[in-house]
């Protein structure tokens, strides 16, 4: 009887190990199951640091258009705003035609030289007068400064006059023509209509571009030209005097009236070309004709052309594009 009772407690006994054992291995299973089949890991969006994990190099998911935004930095132009803006470039235009009116007027000897030098004294006190009263930071040895330049400028303009009167003899006066037509064209084409190349009294210094460069040299090589076929040292000295005048100094006199008040631009501007346009009728009919087209194509057509096409306008913003200054570099 002995030796059966401790019998069937040693098969009790292995039968409840066999069975921690199999419990035992059963848990170790599933776990291993779970280890082996994790869950999947959610994308995000990593700027560096390369692929993720599980995920090709040029995934994306749902997510990636969220931060998606479509004309956000596109400006709503009004009608009027835009052809009180080009009235600037009009008012250029005018003075370019002003500029090739005295140039005709001269060269058919209608002007004389007493009239063009005192067309160029009047022009200097005018432009230092409307920079003395639109200037906010002009002090006494600035404006000193630039009649010591101006100064030196005229002189040598004088000294080297001989010269020019003289420059361009062996050309024919066709070729003259034609070029001074073609850098006068490319002189309106490539000029900065919303500012100077001269640094106004008390502005930053900014460097002026290429484009702007390269306008203010074909108006003084085209100036040179008209100026060498005069007849008289004088003349190409008043000429030149007066087509530098213009060129270099109106641009910086009409962008301070501007700056100091915007009616008083609009004045200006209204004045220069119903006077422009009175002395090119006297002129010819036919070049009337032309100026007030161009004219009216660049304060009408052109504003208009441009609030017309900006409903075409479709800009995309979002994470991918490339990050920019809020700031000044060269503060």
């Amino acid at each position: 009887m002995t030796s059966d009772k401790i019998i069937k407690e040693n098969e009790i006994t292995r039968d409840s190990g066999v069975r921690r054992l199999q419990k035992k291995f059963g848990s170790m299973e599933n776990s291993i199951g779970q280890s082996s089949s994790p869950t999947q890991r959610r994308w995000r969006k990593v700027a560096y640091g390369g692929m993720q994990p599980g995920f090709d190099d040029n995934h994306t998911d749902n997510t990636f258009l969220q931060e998606m935004v479509m004309n956000a930095n596109v400006v709503k132009r009004d009608m009027l705003k835009v052809m009180l803006d080009s009235i600037s470039i009009s008012q250029y235009l005018c003075i370019v035609a002003l500029v090739v009116l005295v140039w005709t007027h001269t060269l058919n000897s209608t002007i004389t030289h007493n009239f063009l030098l005192i067309l160029d004294v009047a022009l200097l006190a005018s432009g230092f007068f409307i920079l003395l009263l639109t200037a906010k930071m002009l002090s006494f040895t600035l404006l000193i400064n630039y009649l010591i330049k101006i100064s030196f400028f005229t002189t040598s303009l004088y000294v080297l006059s001989p010269i020019y009167h003289t420059l361009t003899r062996s050309i024919s006066s066709d070729s003259i023509w034609a070029l001074t037509t073609s850098l006068i064209i490319l002189h309106l084409f490539l000029h900065n209509y919303s500012g100077s190349t001269i640094k106004a009294p008390g502005a930053l210094e900014i460097k002026p571009t290429l484009t702007s460069n390269i306008s203010l040299n074909a108006s003084i090589v085209a100036s040179l030209l008209i100026a060498s076929r005069l007849p008289s040292r004088v003349l190409v000295f008043a000429v030149i005097l007066f087509s530098l005048q213009v060129f270099l100094f109106a641009p910086l006199v009409t962008y301070c009236l501007k700056k100091y008040s915007v009616r008083l631009h609009l004045f200006f501007s209204l004045v220069l070309m119903v006077m422009t346009l009175s002395c090119v009728y006297c002129l010819h009919k036919l070049m009337f004709v032309l100026l007030l087209g161009v004219l009216s194509f660049v304060n009408l057509v052109c504003p208009y052309w441009l609030i017309r096409i900006q409903e075409y306008k479709f800009e995309i913003n979002g994470p991918w594009d490339e990050a920019k200054l809020c700031f000044n570099i060269t503060d």
